[in-house]
C-alpha cells in the first residue's frame, strides 16, 4: 500500500509550525516567555505594591508567550489554530496596553512588556504576533 502525497502522518503534521522560519518564532517566543516571566516574578516579589497592574500584565504576557511557544513546538492543526487565536489576542493586548500607557502614563508607574507598543523591547512585542499570524496562516492545512 502506498501513501499519496496528500496523506499526512503525525510526523508530517508536526514538522510545519516549528521548522524553517517557524524556528525563529519559537526562539523569539521562548526568549520572551523567559524574559516576561522572570521580570514579572521578580517585580511581584520585590515591589508588587508599586505597580501591580503592570506586573500582572507582564505575567499575562509571559503566559501568552509560553502558550504560543508550546503550540508552535507541538504542531498540528489544533495547536496551529490555538496559536493563531493567541497571536491575535497578543496583538490586541499590545495595541490596547500600548495605547493605554501613552494616554494615561500615571496608570503605569512601571513599564510592562507591552508598554509603548513594546518600545522597551525594540517593538518586538508588536511585530512578533503579526509575523506569527502570517506564519500560522501560511501553514494552514
Amino acid at each position: 500500500m502506498t501513501e499519496s502525497a496528500t496523506d499526512t502522518t503525525p510526523a508530517d503534521e508536526n514538522a510545519g509550525l516549528g521548522s524553517g522560519p517557524g524556528r525563529v518564532l519559537v526562539w523569539f517566543y521562548g526568549v520572551f516567555t523567559v524574559a516576561a516571566a522572570s521580570r514579572s516574578i521578580v517585580q511581584m516579589i520585590m515591589d508588587f505594591g508599586k505597580a501591580p497592574l503592570a506586573y500582572v500584565l507582564s505575567a499575562i504576557a509571559a503566559c501568552v508567550y509560553g502558550f504560543i511557544t508550546y503550540s508552535l513546538v507541538r504542531g498540528g492543526e489544533k495547536a496551529r489554530r490555538a496559536a493563531l487565536v493567541c497571536c491575535a489576542a497578543e496583538l490586541l493586548f499590545v495595541l490596547v496596553v500600548g495605547t493605554w500607557t501613552l494616554a494615561d502614563a500615571s496608570a503605569f508607574p512601571d513599564a510592562t512588556v507591552w508598554s509603548d507598543y513594546g518600545m522597551g523591547y525594540l517593538f518586538i512585542p508588536v511585530i512578533l504576533p503579526v509575523l506569527g499570524m502570517l506564519w500560522l496562516r501560511r501553514n494552514k492545512r
